[in-house]
């Protein structure tokens, strides 16, 4: 009995230890089991709240308007009228007779050539005329005396033929020194370099002193007609041709002709120019190499604040769109293929998703020309999470909190 005694007390001790091992994992099973229970019941519980809570948006009404078709277009200034100073005769040039960098009119005088040679050149055209004429008239008379004496036969026909030939050659050697003479007065008055056209002069390439020769390649200086000034737009040619069938299609309605279309600039430091100016006509061809019309616009430049070569941006209306929709742009999303869309209302309170066709932009808002109809409710705000279908609480936008969620306008090109 002393042997058997410890070895029953052993036996019971892990009877004990196994029924609590088999406790504890009935425990840890009953656990995992409410668990996993607790996780379906969640996922089948989310479906349904998410049908039934609709998320806030917040909207505006589209109308339908009509907007101006404004084109943007980078610029460059070039002068009005422009010419190259240049002598038409030979000489010493004795004085400049100008102030460089100021305004000339037409007609004034620039530069003096030594007119000694050309005055001298006058008075020996001028006697070479005084013997031709009295050469002719001595021919003349000749003629008439043989013209009489054949008549009573007392000089032959011959004769008097040889005289009357002799008296016209006489009269067209009047007529060739006559040329002469003038041509000797045009090159005296040309030692005299005179403004063609009005206009500030720049600076000369020559002092007195120098010799300069006729129609040399060199100019003495340049004279630039600023008021008014040209600014030639550049257009690629697509945006031209797509501008020309919109209007031949009438999305946009253009005014006959481009006379009378105001023309704003703007000048490279952004400030908008005082003076507005017109359209003057667009390029008949289009450049080979950059695949570019030039479009040209005459505006005002009292002040000289535009220079030629400056670079500048001008806008101009292309015509009316009617019909068209502000869409802002931050409503507007892409999908992969960079088809523009956006969310609206639909009738039963649901997210619906659009299509649009977008002509072109305008501040921070795109101009829509289909895809959507007056009176549906755009959603502006809130689309990060919708889908197609999802129940949303719309609100709809003031028009002062749409003007604070518009932002500056667009660098974008325009689809």
């Amino acid at each position: 009995m002393t042997r058997e005694g410890p070895k029953m007390a052993s036996t019971n001790s892990s009877l004990h230890t196994g029924r609590r091992v088999l406790a504890a994992a009935a425990l840890a099973s009953a656990i995992f089991l409410t668990a996993c229970g607790s996780g379906e019941q969640a996922q089948t519980a989310n479906p349904q709240q998410m049908q039934t809570s609709a998320v806030p948006v917040e909207t505006i009404l589209l109308e339908p308007v009509s907007v101006e078709s404004v084109r943007s277009l980078p610029a460059r200034a070039t002068a009005f009228a422009e010419a190259e100073i240049r002598p038409q005769v030979s000489g010493l040039i004795e004085k400049r007779l100008f102030t460089e960098g100021q305004q000339v009119s037409e007609g004034d005088a620039l530069y003096q050539i030594d007119r000694s040679e050309y005055v001298a050149s006058v008075e020996s055209a001028r006697a070479a005329l005084a013997r031709a004429q009295a050469t002719a008239e001595t021919a003349r008379q000749t003629a008439s005396r043989f013209q009489r004496l054949s008549d009573i036969n007392a000089v032959s026909q011959q004769s008097y033929d040889e005289a009357d030939a002799a008296a016209k050659q006489a009269e067209a050697e009047v007529g060739i020194q006559k040329a002469a003479l003038e041509r000797a007065r045009i090159d005296l008055a040309r030692t005299t370099i005179r403004a063609p056209i009005d206009g500030s002069i720049g600076r000369s390439t020559v002092t007195p002193g120098a010799l300069v020769t006729a129609n040399q390649p060199q100019q003495l200086a340049r004279i630039l007609q600023l008021d008014p000034i040209y600014v030639d737009m550049t257009a690629s040619s697509s945006e031209v041709l797509r501008w020309r069938q919109d209007v031949a299609a009438g999305r946009i309605r253009s005014s006959d002709g481009n006379a009378g279309v105001p023309v704003t600039v703007r000048l490279e430091n952004g400030q908008a120019y005082p003076h507005r100016g017109a359209l003057e006509f667009s390029e008949v061809s289009v450049d080979e190499a950059a695949g570019t019309v030039i479009i040209r616009a005459q505006v005002p430049n009292p002040d000289g604040l535009i220079l030629p070569g400056m670079f500048v941006k001008a806008e101009f209306s292309a015509g009316t769109l009617d019909d068209v929709y502000r869409v802002p742009q931050r409503a507007v999303q892409r999908t992969p293929k960079g088809e523009p869309f956006a969310y609206i209302v639909a009738d039963d309170g649901t997210a619906q998703q659009v299509m649009l066709a977008i002509q072109e932009s305008e501040g921070s808002d795109w101009i829509v020309t289909a895809g959507v109809e007056a009176g549906q409710k755009l959603i502006v705000s809130g689309f990060q999470r919708l889908r197609e279908g999802t129940p949303v609480q719309d609100s709809s936008v003031s028009g002062r909190n749409l003007a604070s969620m518009k932002v500056a306008p667009s660098s974008v090109t325009p689809e």
